[in-house]
């Protein structure tokens, strides 16, 4: 079996982004190659052409390109072809594609389409009350009218896509995101910073992050010496036009809050397990995401993980168990929660073990490559 993935980010030197979704498909490429699957891997809208070889797996880099007009449409059919000539060359029997955008909207592939829920606009702009331009959710409809089945990673994600875009007659299989949890063990405690919260992820409205600052002023209030780190790219505000997500925070910041929260920006992918190995308490205040491949990770490497309770959330953490579920909004329940495990050494190693345990049991890539396969099968051969 040879399938083929195509993605707008990968984690790779001379991939031009990579977050969350690029992790999720690297652990399973890795993990399909170790079960003696093909693969290919096409990462569109980068700023060279070129083909890398890594560990058996072709990815190819596909330069994004502009046309005199419709660029939207000419540089699909641009990417169709290139994958039609790779599906040849390679005999692929399966592409699977992200639902974002609705790149695969005008495709016609020589082989069967997979999308994957990682969460298109339709999708983010429903969870975050915000208008969606209609051209966007044309692209994105008219994507899930070409493809033969789908994955979602939560149920709820899979359930909410389902009714946002009436799809009918199609399979749509969960299946979680898995993690490699060997490159995610912990069993060294001392590197601890005591009183260091740690959020990774976009600095972006719609992860939560303006939340951010009232819930540390209240933590603040009872530990002092508590701190903040947030790591990952800053974002435009599409709510109020401002270039830096980052200088919204700010302004919601009093000076005792400000000296409480260091922003890093970006930092390499292999740098981030030791940001998370350092902290005590992990906050993922999103309102809108499909799984969370940061929260996993986290988890895995005994990490008590403060999160949103919306939705998918529920699929990923048992609460009080395996970390506690909160609304973003709730801020002094959100806040009260990372005061009791930076206070409670025992009921935070309690609750890293048991979110280690789950991740183990239910996002293990050992399990989940296996579903993938069985799905990809059963989806060749109808």
């Amino acid at each position: 079996m040879h399938i083929t993935f195509l993605t707008p980010e990968y984690p790779h030197s001379k991939v031009l982004h990579s977050a969350g979704i690029g992790t999720s498909i690297k652990n399973l490429v890795a993990a399909l190659v170790k079960k003696d699957i093909k693969v290919s891997v096409v990462v569109y809208g980068q700023s060279e052409d070129t083909i890398i070889q890594e560990d058996s797996v072709e990815i190819h880099l596909v330069k994004k390109r502009k046309y005199k007009w419709a660029t939207w449409y000419f540089y699909r059919k641009y990417l169709q072809d290139y994958l039609n000539a790779l599906i040849v060359k390679n005999k692929a029997d399966l592409v699977e594609a992200p639902d974002w955008t609705g790149i695969t909207a005008f495709m016609n592939l020589k082989a069967p389409l997979v999308i994957r829920f990682h969460g298109s606009d339709t999708y983010f702009c429903h969870l975050e009350n915000r208008k969606q331009k209609r051209k966007n959710f044309w692209f994105e409809k008219l994507a899930i009218q070409k493809a033969k089945a789908f994955i979602a990673p939560t149920a709820f994600a899979g359930t909410l896509t389902q009714q946002l875009f009436k799809i009918r007659n199609k399979t749509i299989a969960t299946i979680h995101y898995g993690l490699e949890v060997e490159k995610f063990r912990n069993d060294n405690a001392i590197h601890e910073e005591k009183g260091l919260l740690l959020y990774i992820g976009t600095v972006i409205r719609k992860k939560g992050v303006l939340e951010l600052p009232d819930i540390m002023k209240r933590v603040i209030a009872k530990m002092p010496e508590a701190k903040l780190i947030l790591i990952g790219g800053d974002s435009y505000d599409a709510a109020t036009g401002t270039q830096s997500t980052w200088q919204l925070m700010q302004e919601l910041m009093d000076d005792n809050v400000k000296n409480s929260i260091e922003y890093l920006g970006k930092v390499p992918y292999q740098e981030v397990r030791d940001y998370i190995q350092k902290a005590q308490v992990c906050v993922f205040p999103t309102f809108a995401e499909t799984l969370g491949m940061v929260t996993i990770e986290s988890m895995a490497m005994k990490k008590a993980v403060v999160n949103s309770n919306i939705g998918w959330a529920q699929e990923l953490i048992i609460d009080g168990e395996s970390g506690y579920l909160v609304h973003p909004g709730e801020h002094e329940t959100f806040s009260a929660k990372i005061s009791d495990l930076l206070e409670d050494d025992q009921l935070r190693q309690r609750i890293g073990l048991k979110a280690e345990e789950r991740v183990c049991t239910v996002f293990n890539i050992d399990t989940i490559v296996e579903q993938n396969i069985a799905f990809y099968q059963k989806t060749i051969a109808k």
